[in-house]
């Protein structure tokens, strides 16, 4: 799966935005829902999570603010701006072409084949 994580981390970034479309959320429950998602096969490691969650902040992409539990420890929450879902929408269009060429450069039987 090495080829596969490597790459999945490249679309980290990616990733948190789809999360942060479906609601506010912290690390923790981001990386528990993308094993969820991949059916335990794929986990970010917390130093890519945080530094990944620093760089769309500083963005613009998201914005953070703690939470206010009552009990256990204070959390950090995470929200995609407008400017996150036009770069998630970016993101998932370059995603789609990248994906395609591959698909047509791996193709055996394609086009150019003589």
């Amino acid at each position: 799966m090495s080829i596969a994580s490597d790459l999945i981390r490249g679309h980290t970034e990616t990733i948190i935005l789809a999360n942060l479309l479906e609601g506010d959320s912290y690390g923790y429950k981001i990386n528990k829902a993308i094993l969820q998602k991949t059916g335990n096969n794929f986990e970010l490691k917390e130093a890519t999570l945080y530094t990944a969650f620093r760089r769309l902040e500083e963005a613009g992409s998201i914005y953070s603010y703690w939470g206010d539990e009552n009990t256990g420890a204070r959390r950090r929450y995470y929200s995609i701006t407008t400017a996150g879902k036009a770069e998630y929408q970016k993101l998932r269009d370059e995603w789609g072409t990248a994906k395609d060429l591959i698909d047509k450069l791996t193709e055996i039987g394609g086009q150019g084949n003589e």
